[in-house]
């Protein structure tokens, strides 16, 4: 250990002999450990709620999407598959027909989104654990039916048991419109509601309405077109690979998009939250480092009597400087160690014992404690902004020390 870096550690350990200096000393290295521990739990907090989205959103949405980067619909999507679903990795694909359509019930009606899907549908997702009413199921021997978010089944007040069918009316892609007779301008079918499903994710259950695959492709004009193949992955394979192989066998025609692609959106919007946040915290801990310089400047007052006798000793005004230089940044080193010890501490609560709870009725609730995730990549960023800001505060120190010494 260098003699400068002895008598810093020395300086920041001791007792100042002003009550004064010893109590802002203090406050210094508290305002800097509880602005590391808030940046270190508030990041986790959002990675935690990023984790719960993206799971939620995973239930329904496929491993793998492929689209067309043209138009809206694959136009051959049996030959599509037949590429795909032979490759390596893949366990499943199939076409889906998405679609915007009017649906009626008695006397109520609301614009829906329609997926048109093949019946066995369930097994590529996780649908049977969001089903809140009723069963998945698409076709029977007797009529077709449909699986409808929460959205639509309150709007239009439809229950899996009642009786009536639910009409879907979709424009017609092709011919003349009659004036004569508007409704002609519209396809229709009717089916009945076998099951509901909430998701508890707008994105899903405000309009989204599952149907049969044929019976979508009747009601939108469509023969084997799909505006969309989804993937369900074997397990344990590698989704870039599979991702890059597909990309290569059918071109540059197509979109391969896995989980996070489709939900860019989403995960973009949960990121700026995240880093708007961060930004704040940042913030209050430069804040934080205006008590590190005040510390400092009463320090180096107090010690003049001190800094006489070392130039009396022999040191020049460079060794002297770098005393208080390295006590700033040993005052920031303490006060983020602490922080994130401290916050990585609370985190580690917060995921055992659930100690902040959400407001709200729990059994309308997905969790009930606020979720944490760490991320060593947040706690590798708090450490660089907590290094930038003792270079910052050393930089200052380093200022007031020439000023004094030229005194």
């Amino acid at each position: 250990m260098s003699l400068p870096l002895k008598i810093a550690w020395r300086y920041l350990v001791s007792k100042k002999g002003h009550q004064a200096v010893n109590i802002i000393s203090i406050v210094a290295v508290c305002g800097v450990v509880v602005a590391t521990a808030a940046l270190i739990c508030v990041l986790s907090v959002f990675n935690g709620f990023k984790g719960l989205i993206m799971g939620r959103l995973a239930l329904l949405d496929p491993e793998v999407a492929i689209t067309a980067t043209l138009g809206k619909t694959i136009n051959d999507a049996d030959s599509v598959i037949n590429a795909v679903g032979t490759l390596p990795g893949v366990e499943r694909a199939v076409p889906v027909v998405i679609d915007q359509a009017l649906a009626m019930y008695a006397q109520y009606q609301m614009p829906v989104r329609l997926k048109g899907v093949p019946d066995d549908y369930n097994r590529m997702n996780g649908m049977d654990s969001v089903i809140v009413d009723g069963e998945w199921k698409l076709r029977d021997q007797v009529s077709k039916y449909a699986v409808a978010g929460a959205g639509p089944a309150v709007r239009l007040c439809v229950r899996p048991e009642f009786l009536g069918m639910v009409r879907l009316y979709a424009p017609q892609r092709q011919g003349r419109v009659n004036i004569a007779n508007p409704m002609g301008a519209f396809r229709q079918d009717s089916l009945f509601v076998s099951g509901v499903f909430q998701l508890q994710q707008n994105s899903y259950d405000a309009d989204l309405i599952y149907v049969p695959l044929d019976m979508a492709r009747e009601l939108f004009d469509y023969e084997t077109e799909a505006t969309q193949i989804e993937l369900k992955l074997m397990p344990g394979a590698n989704e870039q690979q599979v991702m890059q192989l597909i990309s290569h066998v059918l071109g540059k025609g197509y979109q391969v998009k896995n989980r996070l692609m489709q939900q860019s959106e989403a995960y973009r919007l949960v990121n700026i939250e995240k880093w708007m946040a961060f930004l704040l915290l940042a913030f209050i801990l430069i804040i934080a480092t205006f008590n590190v310089i005040s510390t400092l400047s009463l320090l180096i007052i107090e010690k003049d009597d001190s800094i006489a006798t070392m130039r009396a000793l022999g040191a020049n005004d460079r060794q002297i400087s770098r005393i208080f230089v390295l006590q700033g940044w040993l005052i920031t080193l303490a006060g983020a160690v602490t922080g994130i010890v401290i916050g990585l501490i609370l985190c580690l609560c917060q995921q055992q014992f659930g100690l902040l709870r959400l407001s709200g009725d729990p059994a309308n609730m997905i969790i009930n404690a606020y979720p944490v995730v760490v991320e060593w990549t947040d706690v590798l960023v708090t450490l660089a902004l907590v290094a930038a800001v003792g270079l910052l505060t050393s930089m200052v120190t380093a200022l007031i020390m020439r000023r004094r010494l030229k005194n």
